[in-house]
């Protein structure tokens, strides 16, 4: 295991943590997120696996090696750690090749700038080295952050929101030439985003963070499609929360008709089901009970979002764009996948 955080806990303020009993390993050659709302802890966490900051509890161990607990603290600059910061921290001064070549005090001095340029080429930055952070776009300066953070070749690099600056646009694409960039170079990475698209594209596995907890930690397909908590499933894009009493099977009986559940269940439980694991249809003679109202309809080209009054409860609805139904369009409301059952005790 090259990364193991056990039971971090960070208190900026007595009996206030901003980081509470965080565990989490990391494998070699992989790429982790750190995901949740701003406020929950995610970079203070990034900040005690760099050393930047003490932990309060918990320790850190890099392969093996003690990092962090209440008696020890390794200097962030020994810990074998690459940061790349959310304002990139480019020294304004310098080239591009100075800033990658800074950290590079292990190397000769004669040799520094040949390996500097060596690992700009690889970020595609080769032909930007003499220029000066000033003169870069963007996308640019984060590609110089990361080389600057990989030549030294850390056994770790933590990215703390690196790609928030940036355009829409240029965000996506430049995400795309980080992780691969990363994969090609085998190196493990930790990502912090509040992004949630981001972190699910991103990563091959992700931590939801809430109120300085993680919530839930898998594969980007776990967390989405499998929640655990009612918070994971809002925050990861949009769902339908209800609740029902279960039987203890893997049906229930809901104001839209028999759902199947992703595992037996009994008493008052909460579940959840993704608008796209719903679908709505022509009532075709259904019961004047059993039909809902269009009360809103977004198209987005490639799919559209439907808002369903059923029963008193609005649902959403995500359809292809050829299922086409107008505001007022009276339809029925039928389940394509199981709904999750939740862990989260009912108030």
């Amino acid at each position: 295991m090259l990364l193991e955080v056990n039971n971090l806990v960070k208190e900026f303020e007595k009996g206030k943590p901003v980081v509470d009993k965080v565990s989490f390993t990391l494998k070699e050659d992989e790429i982790f997120a750190l995901l949740g709302p701003s406020g929950c802890g995610k970079t203070t966490t990034l900040r005690l696996i760099a050393g930047f900051e003490t932990p309060g509890e918990g320790t850190v161990k890099l392969r093996g090696r003690l990092l962090s607990d209440t008696q020890i603290r390794v200097a962030p600059q020994k810990r074998g750690i690459g940061f790349v910061f959310q304002d990139y921290a480019l020294f304004p001064h310098m080239t591009a090749l100075d800033n990658v070549a800074f950290g590079l005090n292990e190397l000769p001095k004669h040799k520094r700038k040949v390996f500097a340029e060596e690992v700009l080429c690889r970020t595609g930055m080769g032909d930007f080295k003499g220029r000066n952070p000033s003169e870069l776009s963007g996308g640019q300066q984060q590609r110089v952050a990361l080389a600057r953070a990989i030549a030294p070749k850390p056994q770790l690099v933590l990215l703390d929101e690196p790609f928030s600056n940036l355009d829409a646009m240029l965000r996506d694409s430049t995400r795309k030439e980080v992780r691969s960039i990363l994969k090609k170079a085998g190196m493990s990475a930790i990502l912090v985003t509040h992004d949630q698209e981001e972190a699910l594209s991103f990563a091959d596995r992700i931590a939801v963070m809430n109120d300085g907890k993680i919530e839930q930690i898998g594969t980007p397909e776990e967390v989405y499609y499998k929640p655990k908590t009612k918070f994971v499933a809002q925050f990861l894009g949009r769902t339908n929360l209800f609740e029902v009493n279960a039987g203890g099977g893997n049906e229930i009986e809901t104001s839209i008709g028999p759902i199947k559940l992703d595992c037996n269940a009994c008493g008052r439980v909460v579940c959840s089901i993704r608008p796209e694991h719903l679908t709505i249809e022509k009532p075709n003679g259904a019961s004047p009970d059993n039909i809902g109202l269009i009360i809103g309809r977004e198209f987005k080209g490639h799919d559209i979002t439907y808002h369903v009054l059923y029963k008193g409860e609005r649902y959403i609805v995500h359809t292809d764009n050829r299922i086409l139904f107008n505001p007022d369009d009276k339809v029925v409301l039928r389940a394509l996948e199981p709904a999750v059952v939740l862990q989260d005790p009912l108030n």
